[in-house]
């Protein structure tokens, strides 16, 4: 039997349905007398403590569309490529208008949405 790599194992993971997986950790509590949930869970402060340092990704949401709402429309519409009905949804809503974007990027969207009068959060 050939031996399973780090690699073959997760590109396996992507492939599985969350029921799966949830099957999967079942089982292996079941075999090995072990909950990997709980050594996931031990190691994700020391993971989440290098993605602060490194290419962290934030959410851009508008707090407030401010008095010139047609501007910041047109602000989302450039920035999400989406149709002026959805772009007018996420202005009224106060959505998301990016997710998961550098803080570079972030930052660039919050100035071109600060400039048109919204009220920019990161989240």
């Amino acid at each position: 039997m050939a031996k399973l790599t780090k690699e073959s194992f997760i590109e396996s993971l992507k492939e599985m349905s969350l029921l799966e997986i949830k099957e999967l950790v079942d089982a292996m509590k079941e075999e090995f007398g072990v909950d990997p949930s709980a050594v996931a869970v031990a190691a994700a402060p020391a993971a989440g403590d290098a993605a602060d340092e490194g290419n962290a990704t934030v959410s851009v949401v508008i707090a407030d569309a401010g008095a010139a709402k047609v501007n910041v429309i047109k602000v989302v519409r450039e920035i999400t490529g989406l149709g002026l009905k959805e772009s007018k949804d996420i202005v009224d809503n106060n959505g998301t208008v990016k997710e998961n974007v550098s803080k570079d990027e972030a930052n660039d969207i919050k100035a071109k949405l600060e400039e048109a009068g919204a009220t920019v959060e990161f989240k």
